[in-house]
């Protein structure tokens, strides 16, 4: 009997499992850790409902392949029964390298070591225990799979993992303006030449995509409470690195010894929980700086911030941290581990590296950017920067 399972997901609906390769994944260790890591760190101190996980994201993605292949396949695309399970198997496992909090922590606790590096490092030891099953899935993800398009619905201008993102982080924060036409742009996608394209019936739904995904970024991920807070958590975790500090968690090797000597084991035991205890634990920590951020985040009492069109005022930065030191009786030092500056940064679309392409049809392709009356134009080109400061009140 063919395995079928389904999964009740509250933004599609059913999302089935109807391959082998596939469920063992989603029932190994590796993936189940997913369910521990918060998909959008911190963003539930401003959004309350944002509370959903990686794996949520990750069986979303994977839901949104299976549809996007379908659709491929009925309009005439060489997809076999191996890129099939190999595309899905990849997205999967896409964030499976994901540490505590994702973003907010990344190259924070594993400095140098992005997600991708570590998603792919727990590809090849899947890869080794399903008996090299997964070496197709490890070829797309990396690029190195003739077929370009089955790596773009992957990781690309307009990828699931962006279309399944927005639609649940929008979902889950309550956010409306990143609510996007997920499922016309799946009808609409095609592959000319071997590259991953939308026909022109798709245009307006493209261009609600891209201004949706900006709308988010400054609305929600770059919320400045919502960055205030993430900037918070990593500094927390560098005093701790600074200062030594102990906890009786899995968190401990990851502050305490050289980085080098973690394992992937190791890395796959910590999560959320990890963190937000080590956080408690260090509440009434005889390091002043360290119990006042703590605090900050067990309390939602976090340090004000502002942003700026321009570079801070070094004046500025003086004066806050002088009122931090005398309000919490700091030298220079550790108060400007409470006063410090930063830069936001976000575009729309990335015209020089990757493109969305449109296939007309009389056969002609052009750019997103390039089309008639486009709302995604050179004006939008530019990144937007703000910058910051985050003060003690």
């Amino acid at each position: 009997m063919q395995l079928k399972k389904i999964i009740n997901d509250p933004v599609y609906g059913f999302i089935t499992i109807d391959d082998e390769l596939v469920f063992k994944i989603i029932a190994h260790p590796y993936y189940q850790r997913l369910r521990r890591i918060h998909q959008m760190a911190m963003a539930h101190l401003v959004y309350p409902g944002a509370v959903h996980t990686r794996l949520h994201h990750s069986l979303g993605a994977y839901h949104l392949m299976c549809n996007a292949l379908n659709e491929l396949k009925n309009k005439g695309i060489d997809i076999s029964k191996e890129e099939e399970q190999a595309a899905k198997v990849a997205i999967l496992l896409h964030d499976a390298g994901h540490g505590p909090f994702s973003h907010a922590l990344e190259n924070v606790l594993i400095e140098g070591m992005p997600h991708e590096s570590i998603s792919l490092l727990l590809m090849k030891d899947l890869n080794k225990q399903y008996n090299g099953q997964l070496q197709v899935a490890m070829d797309i993800f990396t690029n190195v799979y003739p077929k370009k398009f089955l790596h773009q619905l992957i990781s690309g201008q307009l990828d699931v993992d962006r279309m399944d993102y927005l639609t649940r982080d929008s979902f889950f924060s309550g956010v409306s303006e990143g609510v996007i036409g997920y499922d016309r742009i799946i009808k609409m996608l095609t592959v000319h030449n071997g590259e991953l394209m939308v026909e022109e019936k798709a245009i307006y739904s493209i261009e609600k995509f891209l201004v949706a995904r900006r709308l988010m970024y400054w609305q929600v991920y770059l919320h400045k409470t919502v960055l205030c807070a993430e900037q918070m958590l990593q500094q927390i975790i560098k005093r701790a690195k600074y200062i030594k500090a102990f906890t009786k968690t899995p968190l401990n090797k990851f502050i305490n010894e050289p980085i080098e000597t973690v394992t992937l084991a190791e890395f796959c035991q910590l999560d959320d929980y990890d963190v937000m205890s080590a956080i408690k634990e260090w509440c009434t920590h005889s390091d002043a700086v360290l119990s006042i951020l703590c605090k900050g985040i067990i309390d939602r009492q976090l340090l004000k911030i502002k942003y700026f069109g321009d570079p801070v005022d070094t004046n500025l930065v003086a004066e806050k941290t002088i009122m931090a030191m005398e309000k919490y009786n700091l030298n220079a030092v550790d108060a400007g581990w409470l006063v410090f500056t930063g830069e936001a940064v976000s575009n729309t679309y990335n015209f020089e590296d990757e493109h969305i392409h449109i296939l007309f049809k009389d056969g002609s392709v052009k750019d997103i950017s390039e089309v008639d009356n486009a709302l995604i134009n050179q004006n939008m080109k530019s990144k937007v920067k703000k910058y910051y400061i985050c003060f003690s009140r």
